[in-house]
């Protein structure tokens, strides 16, 4: 089975091409991070422009490099939510027109969705994918801008929200303590090498681990960021790294707590937040099973995701050229 993915959640036009659901043969990103970053963050309107200029092509470039033409392909998949309306309304409309005017099954996929099977993709374009794949049942662990989320994965389609962020996202949180220290956007690259400078005894910044909830709590660290740097003579490089080891200290010990009291046999690790390095390494000393996570280039929004769950979801997927929008689309309840 071979799908075209498209992705416009937010601020990435993306199109991937997948065989088979593992099989990555394009993955192309136009990236608007350079445009927002004037603004300290993504200006909705302003993306979806953005996706409209760059659509066409995004979707040229991917057939290109994946090697395929239109009567090669299978099925349309598109990100129909959780995200920004008007981002998610060029990729749909995008979608509908190339499934209607090709004569392909369109298949929405929920973005989070996406995220969980990023882990199913063999990372090397064009390669076989290895038999390994995830073992299920799974804990999977969301986190981007956005989204902060554990989900227990009983087997393909079968999702139980196990806690969830009450405020800011992980990603949101890195956002906004890189504005407090003046190190740019996008925030988690940007607290990730300013960290990697800090000195041998960074300050320890709060934790909010809500007692026995599996929920997360970022709002408060975010404040004591600010309040560190107004009134402490510590280094932006030490703060960085007491910010950065705070947040994955939660993220860590919440995924370990849920995957040992559901017996999960693997923590799947996925979204942008996914890419910093002291997360995936902390999560990977701690837990006591398999700890997968994507690539880089795979954490973070993209089209070939999207592909991937398409496949793994075709026939409950399919939603015909009605299907609309989802600003809000919870991935489970």
């Amino acid at each position: 089975m071979l799908v075209l993915g498209i992705e416009t959640s937010c601020d990435e036009t993306a199109v991937g091409v997948v065989e088979d659901g593992r099989r990555l043969l394009a993955n192309i990103v136009a990236s608007q991070a350079d445009i927002h970053a004037r603004y300290g963050g993504v200006v909705p309107e302003v993306a979806s422009r953005h996706h409209i200029e760059a659509m066409v092509g995004v979707v040229r470039a991917a057939m290109f490099e994946a090697g395929v033409e239109r009567k090669d392909l299978d099925a349309i998949a598109v990100t129909a939510g959780p995200g920004l309306a008007g981002s998610l309304l060029v990729g749909l409309n995008t979608a509908k027109s190339l499934a209607y005017a090709w004569d392909k099954p369109l298949i929405g996929v929920n973005h989070l969705e996406g995220h969980l099977y990023a882990n199913w993709l063999n990372p090397v374009a064009k390669e076989p994918p290895p038999p390994e794949v995830p073992e299920l049942p799974a804990i999977v662990m969301i986190v981007s801008g956005g989204h902060s989320e554990l989900i227990y994965v009983a087997e393909h389609g079968s999702y139980k929200l196990m806690g969830r962020t009450r405020d800011d996202a992980a990603g949101e949180a890195f956002d906004k303590a890189a504005r407090v220290l003046g190190l740019g956007f996008p925030g988690g690259p940007a607290i990730e090498r300013a960290a990697r400078e800090a000195g041998p005894k960074p300050p320890r910044l709060p934790r909010a681990w809500l007692g026995e909830s599996n929920d997360f709590s970022f709002s408060g660290l975010k404040t004591a960021v600010g309040r560190v740097a107004q009134e402490s003579e510590a280094p932006v490089a030490d703060i960085a790294a007491g910010f950065q080891t705070a947040v994955c200290d939660v993220l860590t010990r919440k995924a370990v707590r849920v995957a040992e009291a559901t017996g999960a046999a693997s923590i799947l690790l996925s979204g942008g937040v996914a890419a910093n390095g002291p997360l995936r390494t902390m999560l990977r000393e701690r837990s006591p099973v398999p700890v997968w996570v994507p690539p880089p280039v795979l954490c973070t929004d993209n089209g070939a995701m999207i592909a991937a769950a398409a496949h793994f979801r075709a026939e409950s997927g399919r939603a015909g050229l009605d299907l609309d929008v989802r600003a809000s689309w919870p991935i489970a309840g």
